[in-house]
């Protein structure tokens, strides 16, 4: 993300604007300097959807998109935002007219999610993903997931679910070590 344009020194005492366009609709919070995209986005502004897990980066839960590319809110200053586009998973739905994405349809299809404290994260990462690679293989679907922690599902839903959405599996076709025990 390219450092912050303003010529003007933030100072720590102080909270400073910060306008965002968050799924697709203007909006400004207040900020200090060092509070987390993650927090201003679930405090300030309400996006719930977006969670905080390890707080390093490491789980992938507080993934959202800036200007259409995943990235960590847990590891981005809010103040880096001003000005941006943030889509969180929120907005997934409301960029889909009010109506869940093939995707999380899969998802609910393939029991890809059970707790789904990981899953916001997960949709924003594998939407920004397909947009760059539609059609990956396995191993690459698998690559790309493994940057996000997820306790409950070990993972074979999300993939069946992925695979699925992009067209290189059936609802009912088992994938990858699945299909050896079949």
């Amino acid at each position: 993300m390219p450092p912050l344009t303003s010529t003007s020194a933030l100072t720590a005492e102080e909270r400073h604007a910060v306008s965002i366009v968050l799924n697709g609709k203007p909006r400004t919070g207040y900020a200090n300097p060092r509070l987390l995209l993650s927090d201003f986005l679930r405090h300030e502004l309400g996006a719930h959807g977006t969670r905080v897990g390890c707080e390093h980066g490491v789980c992938g839960a507080c993934t959202v998109r800036i200007d259409g590319v995943a990235v960590r809110a847990c590891l981005t200053l809010a103040v880096q935002a001003d000005g941006r586009r943030i889509d969180t998973v929120e907005g997934l739905a409301e960029a889909n007219e009010g109506r869940m994405t093939a995707l999380q349809e899969a998802f609910r299809r393939h029991h890809a999610l059970q707790c789904g404290f990981c899953t916001a994260g997960i949709l924003m990462s594998l939407t920004d993903y397909l947009g760059r690679n539609p059609k990956p293989t396995e191993e690459e679907l698998r690559d790309m997931l493994s940057g996000h922690l997820c306790r409950c599902t070990g993972y074979a839903g999300i993939v069946r679910a992925v695979m699925e959405v992009t067209g290189q599996a059936t609802a009912s076709e088992p994938i990858g070590e699945e299909a050896a025990h079949v």
